[in-house]
């Protein structure tokens, strides 16, 4: 993924990054280089390996009630009562 680097030195973070990052408008990054001499972007605060969000259903998971038994459900299903 590549990007322009403007007048003032300024470049744009790519929105699959910053979602993969966690940066929202006005979060802070940091710049480290590494001994081969590539940048790491990181967003400041972060350690470890950059892992994706969870997903917006993550915090739904593992909130279901016990409701019916699969039997009640089963019987429901044929019309019985």
């Amino acid at each position: 993924m590549a990007t322009t680097v403007t007048t003032k030195g300024q470049v744009t973070i790519p929105k699959e990054v910053r979602d993969l990052l966690g940066i929202k408008p006005g979060s802070a990054v940091t710049f480290e280089v590494a001994e081969d001499g590539r940048v790491v972007l990181n967003k400041a605060g972060r350690h470890g390996p950059a892992t994706r969000p969870p997903s917006r259903f993550a915090k739904l998971r593992g909130r279901a009630s016990a409701g019916m038994t699969t039997e009640e459900i089963m019987a429901l299903t044929r019309g019985e009562e």
